[in-house]
């Protein structure tokens, strides 16, 4: 029997904590945790629950600041401010902190993740890529209301709050979106790409098909999208995988490269390897006597993969998920020297691990967009024999929670199997 009291609707005053996975802080009261949203470590803040499920636990979102942080400065969209009250966009977390803070809190997430998940203490510190907190976003997925009106959920939330703009979206795809009005209930997709050509595509729902099934109209550009990233010219679908943040390609590339050092004439398997990117770096390592295996489950991806590196006959693809793909029998005699993956947000997983550990390379780099992921899965590492040499983190997605590390893993010469 839940003997815990609901505070939902509740005004609380509380004093703020560290900050937590997610995009909140940890407060307290009268025992029981509250997860704070739009507040900083240190703060004092007047809390409003916005969801009391029973437990030790509920969250709420900062509505009034008594005391300040040194970080807190007026977020930048006004859907993102303490005096709009709980009505907000569920899209920033961070909108409240200046840059400097934002990079603190993040490494204190990534590195309290490794230590809490994988027991793991090992300091992590976030950089900034080029080009500032906004205007960074290059492609974004909107939902519409019931009017026909662009905009974003509120957290946890299927409630939609119409937008105007979006100060971390490229202008021009932002106002693609706001310029006009929509199929109620649908969502829009829009891209602008390195050229800063806008592709605009609608997702209705089809009344011929039920509630599940979508129809897709393209509204605007074409079906690919043109990018640049390790001196290569890249056509992607139009909103297919690619980093959101421009700068974010070349950088996590880069140090891809550094981490593999994959020896020329070796072999690499490249996993969840979506249009190619990291391939296309190791490649160049191994050179024309290596070979580069290219495992990827969406077949979008694979066909834009093959076409974009037709120049790099070392590289192999395997359309279907990894799990299977590591399970089958055609993945070649040869050892890899080096595993890069790249797994979605929930992480590899203990079967992925598992398979890659098994064929002993001496060299694994591990890309996650999720702290919480990466440490399960350095851990599921760890106990395979390996130990974690290094981890590069970046703040590629500025404003939000969302942090992008790059984790090296060596094989442990002290692992006794």
């Amino acid at each position: 029997m839940n003997d815990k009291p609901d505070w939902t609707g509740s005004r609380l005053e509380v004093e703020v904590g560290s900050a937590a996975h997610g995009g909140h802080c940890v407060a307290r009261h009268e025992g029981r945790v509250v997860f704070v949203r739009h507040a900083l470590p240190g703060e004092t803040v007047v809390v409003e629950i916005t969801e009391d499920k029973g437990g030790g636990f509920c969250r709420g979102d900062a509505v009034e600041v008594r005391s300040a942080a040194a970080g807190r400065v007026t977020p930048p969209c006004p859907l993102a401010d303490p005096a709009r009250g709980t009505r907000r966009c569920g899209g920033c977390d961070w909108q409240h902190a200046d840059g400097e803070t934002q990079l603190e809190l993040k490494s204190s997430v990534v590195t309290e993740q490794l230590r809490r998940i994988a027991g793991i203490d090992h300091p992590v510190e976030v950089r900034a890529l080029p080009g500032g907190l906004l205007r960074w976003r290059s492609r974004a997925r909107t939902a519409v209301d019931g009017e026909g009106r662009p905009g974003f959920r509120v957290h946890r939330s299927h409630e939609v709050i119409p937008i105007t703009d979006c100060p971390i979206t490229m202008e021009a795809a932002v106002g693609a979106v706001t310029s006009r009005d929509w199929s109620p209930d649908s969502e829009v997709e829009v891209t602008q790409d390195v050229d800063d050509e806008v592709h605009v595509t609608a997702h209705t729902r089809d009344p011929r098909r039920g509630r599940v099934k979508r129809a897709s109209q393209r509204v605007q550009g074409g079906e690919f999208a043109r990018e640049e990233a390790v001196g290569r010219s890249w056509n992607v679908s139009a909103h297919g995988f690619w980093q959101v943040h421009p700068a974010a390609a070349d950088a996590f590339a880069a140090t891809v490269a550094r981490m593999a050092a994959t020896p020329f004439g070796g072999t690499a398997w490249d996993l969840y390897a979506g249009v190619g990117l990291f391939a296309s770096v190791l490649a160049e390592q191994v050179g024309p006597a290596g070979a580069v295996l290219a495992v990827e489950s969406a077949r979008s991806a694979v066909r834009d993969a093959t076409a974009n590196l037709s120049d790099l006959p070392q590289v192999g693809f395997r359309s279907g998920p990894v799990e299977k793909v590591l399970g089958g029998r055609d993945l070649g005699a040869a050892d890899p020297d080096v595993v890069v993956l790249d797994p979605p947000r929930k992480g590899a997983g203990r079967e992925v691990v598992e398979a890659i550990s098994a064929r002993r390379p001496t060299r694994i780099v591990h890309v996650a967009c999720d702290p919480a992921a990466l440490a399960r899965d350095v851990g599921l590492f760890v106990e395979q024999g390996y130990r974690l040499g290094e981890i590069e983190a970046f703040d590629a997605f500025p404003m939000t929670h969302h942090v992008e590390s790059l984790a090296l893993l060596e094989r442990d010469v002290d692992y006794a199997e």
